[in-house]
């Protein structure tokens, strides 16, 4: 018996109410499939899925189902930006999983089809799906197509530092603004919702080829339509997520990671994922993963195209095939297949022709966007776990976006207790090269660790800091970030980590091929290693914990309860 079916057994309310909102008798037999979308006029990456929905839903009927709609709509990085709105991304991450957790169990479905496209919502989901355990079919929302001259949104925070400089106009940089999102879905780049996307196809939940699909494009449609129908056959097989993801599913996502160069972000929200099923990865795993790979991907923001390009190359499938040999062919997928027979099945299927048309049309070759195997763009990965008396449990840097000239480097600290002042400074040319600039305070349990993006952008637009500077920070980066930029520094200052007592002019050295960082001299003096440890001691006896940012509310909640960056920064 369907477990819809024996809850009717124990809550007799469940039918007339049911039936209160229009529901048929017949309707009441059917598999019940929860379809739980992020939509809501929040953001573009959203404001679209209720049309995803709706196909999911004739899907669900058409093969003898009943849906539910129900929603969590998230928020927007973007439209948070600049302000405090930006402490509350993370933790709507949490909030979301903890609502499809209350749709999912407080009523009972047999299935779950999950429709998103962003930053927190698509990780959201997956954790939400981990912590149901049941049937679960994902569905994106797409990517967004390019503006004018192949215009992408995470240029602006490029645009508007060089307006702050006086590098361009008014009137250039409103243009930018009025022409850079031309429809609704995920950014067009390989930022945080792009990676998200790929992840939740490279884990076996997504009908393959349909992850970061262009939202405008008809066959994402279709996709949804035959996502509602395979919800309810996986329904009726009783196939669970836990069934599906497992070890060698995150290893398989970690090496499409590698292969795209994606988000920084991915390394707090796939070990939050793989907790929800009792598998344990984390920063460390990220860089042993990474050590080898080949990277493939040459979108933005590390690379040359849009987003929208990459399911003209072929998409999640054509990266699969190019690394092929370092997969795990053999686990389990919604489709009720392994992966490699998901794999053999698309040649058969004309998907790849398809995708080469559209490519056509771009006056681009395929292997101009994913690159092959044996002539990857880089063999190295694409992220790296340093350490080191700053960074005792660890921080996080996408080395393939950083200039070959800061992989290794001795600089002089220049820290800052808020991300504000640090901004400030780099814009007003206070920051000069050779300078670490430090941001603290704004980790997890610090602020609710918002994204240090216009920082990142105001260095990586300014030609003589870009590759001449760092930035340090127990804080996050967007995943449109490129630069010389490294978080996630853990323990994080408001815990009385080591960022917290490092001082003007102290001398920092980062190797990110030794994955090192660590202070190695002390207002410009070196030090040994014993010295450092002494002078730190000293200091921690005078620094004092700050009051907490937050008084009441769910960052109130966030901050107090928090986990490490390095672990996932989900809330205990």
């Amino acid at each position: 018996m369907l477990k819809s079916q024996e809850v009717r057994n124990l809550a007799p309310e469940m039918d007339p109410l049911r039936m209160g909102m229009g529901w048929t008798v017949e309707d009441l037999e059917k598999p019940q499939i929860l379809i739980e979308s992020t939509y809501g006029q929040s953001h573009p990456g959203s404001a679209h899925l209720i049309d995803f929905a709706n196909k999911a839903y004739a899907g669900v009927q058409d093969a003898g189902g009943k849906g539910a709609l129900y929603f969590a709509t998230d928020i927007c990085d973007g439209m948070s930006q600049g302000h405090d709105g930006g402490n509350y991304s993370l933790v709507s991450r949490d909030a979301i999983a903890n609502l499809i957790e209350i749709h999912a169990n407080a009523t009972t479905f047999d299935a779950g089809i999950f429709i998103a496209s962003c930053d927190k919502s698509v990780p959201a989901e997956l954790i939400g799906i981990g912590r149901i355990d049941i049937p679960a079919i994902v569905v994106t929302g797409g990517v967004m197509e390019a503006g004018p001259d192949l215009l992408t949104l995470e240029q602006i925070g490029k645009y508007s530092a060089m307006f702050e400089r006086g590098e361009i106009s008014e009137e250039q940089l409103t243009y930018y603004k009025h022409h850079a999102c031309p429809s609704c879905g995920a950014c067009s780049f390989m930022g945080t919702a792009s990676t998200m996307q790929i992840m939740a196809e490279a884990l076996g939940l997504m009908l393959p080829g349909s992850a970061l699909m262009p939202a405008t494009s008809p066959d994402l449609k279709d996709f949804a339509y035959k996502a509602g129908k395979q919800a309810v056959k996986l329904a009726q097989m009783g196939l669970k997520a836990s069934d599906i993801v497992t070890k060698k599913s995150f290893e398989n996502a970690i090496m499409v990671h590698a292969a795209i160069s994606g988000s920084t972000n991915t390394l707090l929200h796939v070990p939050t994922i793989a907790r929800e099923y009792g598998i344990e990865i984390d920063g460390d795993y990220f860089d042993k993963m990474h050590r080898g790979a080949h990277y493939l991907l040459n979108i933005r923001p590390a690379g040359e195209w849009p987003a929208e390009f990459f399911y003209y190359a072929g998409g999640v499938p054509r990266i699969m095939e190019e690394i092929k040999s370092q997969l795990h062919l053999d686990v389990m997928t919604v489709t009720g297949k392994t992966l490699g027979e998901n794999l053999e099945d698309l040649k058969k299927s004309g998907f790849y022709e398809k995708c080469d048309e559209y490519m056509a049309k771009t006056g681009l070759k395929r292997t101009d966007v994913i690159k092959t195997f044996d002539m990857p763009i880089g063999t190295d990965g694409t992220i790296a776990v340093l350490r080191g008396n700053i960074a005792p449990d660890g921080c996080v840097v996408k080395h393939s976006a950083v200039p070959k000239e800061m992989h290794k480097a001795i600089l002089k600290a220049k820290p800052f207790d808020c991300e504000e002042d640090a901004i400030s400074a780099i814009l007003k040319k206070k920051i000069n090269p050779g300078e670490a600039v430090i941001i603290r305070y704004e980790g997890p349990k610090g602020s609710g660790m918002p994204e240090m993006f216009y920082t990142t952008e105001a260095i990586s637009s300014d030609p003589e800091l870009s590759a001449s500077i760092a930035l340090l920070t127990d804080g996050r980066f967007s995943g449109a970030s490129k630069g010389p930029a490294i978080g996630h520094i853990s323990p994080e200052a408001a815990e009385g980590g080591p960022i917290a007592l490092v001082e003007e002019d102290d001398i920092i050295e980062i190797d990110v091929k030794e994955r090192i960082l660590r202070v190695i001299g002390i207002k410009g003096e070196m030090k040994t290693p014993e010295e450092i440890d002494e002078i730190f001691a000293e200091r921690k006896k005078s620094w004092k914990p700050r009051e907490p940012k937050y008084k009441k509310g769910v960052l109130k909640l966030y901050t107090e309860h928090a986990a490490s960056p390095m672990k996932g920064g989900y809330m205990t």
